[in-house]
């Protein structure tokens, strides 16, 4: 404080100045976090007609919003698997159309949609309450208009699309299975990982409205889990999915399974995993798609 009398301010001063600064910190934190958790591209460059696939354009009502979606059918079989598929944080469908080519080169279909506020989706900014909505309203039109059976859906999500497409398969054990690829354990510890001081300065706790906490609820998972990781993912730790593995294994899921793949990052199993990972996949269906 020396220092600051010799400047010429009061004590008094300084230590409100800090208090002020702390408290908008906090504040900034706690209005601004779905910005800090969400980047959504707009511009949709690719369609599946790109990579030769027939589609149909999805506009699902959700709120005050439309969830833009793409329902890519199987080729071959009447009854295929279905994969319903939750993207990252800064993917939209575009991006994202050479997967959506490798599950239907497997003989499967594909419900794909973007969360409000993402490419084409119109309606408010993302949070976590309104892409678990968003999800289910894909959920919803694959089962009630298109009347698929749940037994022939599984879940699928990568990275934080993992922690929604958990949310969801908790909601609907009667589905077939659920897959989280380089997923996470809870934003809580996201927030250690990739900022280490901040929970030692910030009461995060009190803070974090966007929990997304997928190592409590995937204890009362009661469908198929496979968990996808790279080893070497620098921005979800592997560890992640083995503590969700954990997890799922100490709440009874006999069925939960984890596959790693050596030397793959955050977005590049497929191609580091080559065809192990593909296998992993499709033998994952085949074991428990009715």
């Amino acid at each position: 404080m020396e220092y600051f009398r010799h400047l010429g301010w009061r004590p008094t001063a300084v230590l409100g100045a800090i208090l002020a600064a702390y408290l908008l910190a906090c504040l900034g934190l706690w209005r601004f976090q779905t910005k800090m958790i969400f980047f959504p591209p707009h511009d949709v460059d690719n369609t599946p007609a790109d990579f030769g696939m027939p589609y149909e354009d999805l506009w699902l009502t959700v709120g005050n919003g439309q969830v833009h979606s793409w329902w890519i059918p199987a080729e071959t079989k009447a009854k295929a698997p279905v994969i319903i598929y939750a993207h990252g944080n800064a993917s939209n469908l575009s991006d994202l159309v050479f997967r959506f080519q490798q599950f239907h080169n497997w003989g499967y279909a594909v419900m794909a949609f973007d969360y409000r506020g993402y490419g084409e989706s119109s309606g408010p900014f993302p949070n976590e309450q309104r892409v678990y909505e968003d999800m289910q309203a894909a959920w919803q039109y694959l089962t009630t208009q298109r009347q698929i059976e749940a037994s022939r859906i599984v879940v699928y999500g990568q990275s934080i699309g993992g922690a929604i497409a958990l949310n969801l398969a908790i909601d609907h054990p009667e589905a077939a299975g659920l897959i989280m690829e380089s997923s996470f354990t809870s934003m809580r510890d996201m927030v250690s990982h990739r900022f280490v001081l901040l929970p030692k300065i910030l009461p995060i706790e009190l803070l974090l409205t966007q929990r997304f906490d997928s190592v409590h609820k995937v204890r009362k998972l009661q469908i198929p889990l496979l968990l996808i990781h790279g080893t070497d993912d620098n921005i979800v730790p592997v560890a992640m999915s083995q503590q969700l593995y954990a997890a799922a294994s100490s709440g009874g899921n006999a069925a939960a399974r984890l596959f790693l793949i050596d030397g793959g990052d955050h977005n590049s199993l497929p191609s580091a995993g080559g065809d192990s990972y593909v296998k992993s996949i499709q033998a994952f269906v085949r074991l428990h798609v009715n």
